[in-house]
């Protein structure tokens, strides 16, 4: 036992991994006694979350403003996002045309969630209108309220605003305010430090549950479907941002994925692309060699606005559901999937299965009936797991390809 507790962090997350896949199985649903350390470990991965970003951002953009690169950092920023987004979706549906996992599906109707459509009205039944809705939610009508009810984007744009006139103030009252944010974003990285400490046990516990609830039989009938979505993420996760990392940036991707392994292991162990943000800026950090004035700005970004995992799974979903109905999508159709996903996945939340509630924006934007969503939420948990790995593997090529460009010398460029 202390030996396996000698093993750096990312080894002790795969074994509480194996271990705890190996117990959903053999101890059935008698696992799910211990199941609240997942959900205490979930828990303090959320508390620290909105005091981390907020001190984060405040300090990186700050600095940025005070040395006249903000501009530059995002521009690069939100052109790697897009760029990385629209590649992910091609590749989707490239695959589900190719493989058609839906044509002579016969996998029957569940019944649709009952606060589904709840979650469509506010997400809106059209591009557009989920277009608008991003908008509208960017901006806080109560920054405080935003905080306590953990809407992440409202929390970034505030924290971007609060930074980026920081620096315009005079000396003497913007000097005490930059040493608060400072100290307090030293206090929450040791507290992050200590929060994680603890990521071997919780999620062991949450893998747990998941095997012990879902069981192994939840692939019958949706073999190729999954397959589909396997594929894509595979060849994006392992071929195209790879390859974009060695092209664009000449880094090394082995070298970089070795370095961000616990935050890809956290990812698909919680499904969770904010709850995983404090291991994803640890990994940059301290492993990947990005400095905090990238990691501050692109991570908590990343993780609210850059889905490369979940717009790739949007889309094969969308066109799997119309072949299981024997729809034939036309090509404006396929490309109304590809807008759409590329928009519902920016307002896609960064928590377990919000992807799930954006696919319905897609099918009503294509004219697919809703009560196909049932279909795939019998395996949706597992792919959710996937998806988010990717997800998390996309935020950090974007930050170390912006350290890259902002000069930086990294670990992987070694």
């Amino acid at each position: 036992m202390l030996r396996l507790l000698r093993l750096p962090l990312h080894w002790q997350i795969l074994a509480a991994l194996i271990l705890g896949a190996l117990s959903g199985v053999v101890l059935g649903e008698s696992v799910l006694a211990v199941s609240f350390m997942g959900d205490l470990f979930l828990k303090g991965l959320r508390m620290v979350i909105v005091p981390l970003i907020v001190t984060s951002i405040v300090c990186g953009v700050s600095g940025l403003g005070a040395s006249g690169n903000m501009g530059r950092l995002g521009g690069k920023t939100l052109l790697y996002y897009t760029f990385s987004s629209l590649l992910a979706i091609v590749t989707g549906l490239v695959l589900v045309n190719l493989i058609q996992p839906g044509v002579g599906a016969d996998l029957g109707l569940e019944h649709e969630p009952e606060n589904l459509a709840g979650s469509i009205e506010q997400f809106g039944s059209s591009p557009w209108q989920a277009l608008v809705r991003l908008i509208l939610d960017m901006v806080p009508t109560n920054p405080i309220a935003a905080m306590a009810n953990g809407n992440i984007l409202q929390v970034i744009v505030f924290a971007l605003l609060f930074g980026i006139f920081l620096p315009r103030v005079p000396d003497g009252l913007r000097q005490p305010l930059e040493s608060i944010f400072q100290g307090g974003f030293e206090v929450m990285m040791r507290i992050t430090h200590f929060v994680l400490a603890f990521a071997p046990l919780g999620i062991f516990a949450l893998v747990a549950r998941t095997v012990a609830n879902t069981g192994l039989e939840v692939f019958a009938g949706l073999g190729l479907y999954v397959l589909t979505v396997f594929l894509g993420l595979f060849v994006h996760g392992v071929v195209t941002l790879p390859v974009v990392l060695f092209l664009v940036g000449r880094l090394r991707p082995k070298r970089h994925a070795q370095a961000m392994s616990p935050a890809l292991l956290t990812a698909f162990s919680t499904s969770s692309s904010s709850a995983t943000l404090p291991v994803t800026m640890n990994s940059l950090e301290r492993r990947a060699g990005v400095s905090n004035r990238v990691t501050s700005f692109v991570a908590p970004l990343g993780a609210t606005v850059n889905m490369d995992g979940t717009a790739l799974y949007e889309c094969v979903v969308a066109v799997f559901i119309a072949q299981a109905y024997g729809f034939e999508l036309t090509f404006v159709q396929q490309f109304l999937i590809v807008v759409t996903a590329l928009l519902a996945s920016i307002g896609a939340a960064g928590i377990p299965m919000a992807g799930l509630v954006m696919i319905s924006v897609i099918l009503t934007a294509v004219g697919l009936p809703l009560e196909g969503v049932g279909l795939v939420l019998a395996v949706d948990r597992v792919l959710d797991m996937c998806r988010t790995t990717i997800n998390v593997w996309s935020d950090s090529c974007g930050a170390a390809l912006v350290a890259h460009f902002e000069g930086e010398s990294l670990e992987s460029s070694r």
